[in-house]
């Protein structure tokens, strides 16, 4: 079974920005996508420097990635959320 990675940036920007609260998602998480999920912090994922959100850094961050996929102003009901429509998906897939 392949597990959705989430990576939460804990850069400085992010962090006071509520990067510190997503720290939290394992907590927070449904029992069926802590099984399928794989969190990691990351000192910096550069995200805010990238040329469409540069300059701009308070608003969007805090920054995460689900799958490789960038999840701007992130909450921990949007990281959720994510997870949830890309297990949905997942298992769809299977079934088909």
């Amino acid at each position: 079974m392949k597990k959705h990675k989430v990576t939460i940036c804990t850069g400085t920007a992010c962090f006071v920005m509520g990067g510190s609260e997503l720290l939290l998602l394992e907590e927070q998480l449904p029992g069926d996508l802590k099984a399928v999920t794989e969190i990691e912090g990351s000192p910096c994922s550069g995200i805010c420097n990238r040329s469409e959100y540069s300059g701009a850094q308070a608003d969007h961050a805090p920054f995460a990635l689900v799958d490789g996929e960038v999840i701007e102003q992130a909450s921990l009901q949007k990281i959720i959320d994510c997870l949830r429509t890309l297990e949905t998906e997942s298992q769809r897939l299977n079934y088909a």
